[in-house]
């Protein structure tokens, strides 16, 4: 006959295994406390979404497929950030943003991550070779001195026929990297982008005697992913899952920067009381309790 601790370890083993295959990857009726951006980014849904509106100060959507949903926080976080942007250098063209979040969050075409409402694409700013702003040429790749190809499309035409080339705009680009990463709203846990355009835009800021732990914290968060392209061609926004956001249901998926507000530390109870609970619930009429008062020596 087991003994009493190998029957407790095998009740915690069995609500374990209950809450793991209630817990899963979107709301249920036998989960609901999960509420908001559920799961990690490559593996999730989202409830309570909000959505982006299609233009506002300093941005405009790319495109009008419905994929524009995201938690309050990444909302909140674009909005301030590029009407910062434009407020910082007035005159240029709005920052473009491509996909966020389907309504609801799960798998969206064309990507792995962008399904809990934590992820949205930044379009980069663009100049003409000389220096005047242009309209972002969409998704091109900026080489390791700051210019793209784009042959023809709009930023050419804005410029002159002849024009095949625009450049990365590295001053609202910074500026754009420094709102998000000061943003209260933000809470950004990576900017996933290539190397060598993180170097100039890097690079600029401390030209500019920005302050180095700003620099710091931009450093910490850009990142080229080694899972997927370089991102040469756009800023790829993750917010991390806020403190009130990690008891509902949101799952990490990365580091959680020291600067970020602290989550909750959840404390368990000792075993002699989880176990007792539970056979408080599974055995009728409190039996477990009644048992527990009873047994000599604290026993149980």
């Amino acid at each position: 006959m087991p003994s009493r601790t190998h029957l407790t370890t095998l009740l915690l083993g069995l609500v374990a295994l209950c809450c793991a295959a209630c817990v899963g990857a979107s709301p249920t009726p036998l989960a609901p406390a999960l509420r908001g951006s559920i799961g990690v980014p490559h593996h999730g849904v989202i409830t309570d979404a909000v959505e982006l509106p299609r233009q506002g100060e300093g941005y405009r959507l790319l495109r009008n497929n419905g994929v524009r949903w995201g938690t309050a926080g990444l909302v909140a976080a674009i909005q301030r950030a590029a009407a910062e942007v434009a407020r910082a250098r007035p005159g240029g063209e709005p920052l473009f943003i491509g996909d966020l979040s389907a309504r609801f969050g799960g798998a969206t075409r064309g990507h792995r991550s962008h399904r809990t409402g934590r992820d949205a694409d930044l379009l980069l700013y663009a100049l003409t070779p000389d220096g005047r702003p242009v309209r972002s040429p969409g998704f091109v790749d900026f080489g390791p001195d700051g210019l793209a190809r784009v042959g023809g499309g709009d930023a050419a035409r804005a410029s002159s026929a002849a024009d095949e080339y625009v450049r990365l705009d590295v001053e609202r680009t910074w500026l754009l990297v420094k709102a998000l990463v000061r943003s209260p709203d933000a809470h950004v846990q990576w900017l996933f982008f290539a190397r060598w355009l993180e170097a100039l835009v890097i690079e600029y800021a401390r030209a500019r005697d920005e302050d180095p732990e700003l620099i710091w914290y931009a450093e910490s968060v850009l990142l080229q992913p080694g899972d997927s392209t370089a991102h040469a061609d756009h800023l790829h926004l993750r917010v991390a899952c806020t403190p009130d956001e990690f008891l509902t249901g949101c799952l990490g998926g990365g580091p959680y920067w020291p600067w970020l507000p602290a989550v909750p530390q959840l404390v368990p109870p000792p075993d002699s009381d989880l176990a007792a609970a539970i056979l408080d619930d599974l055995l009728p009429g409190g039996a477990a309790a009644g048992s527990r008062v009873a047994a000599p020596d604290g026993a149980l």
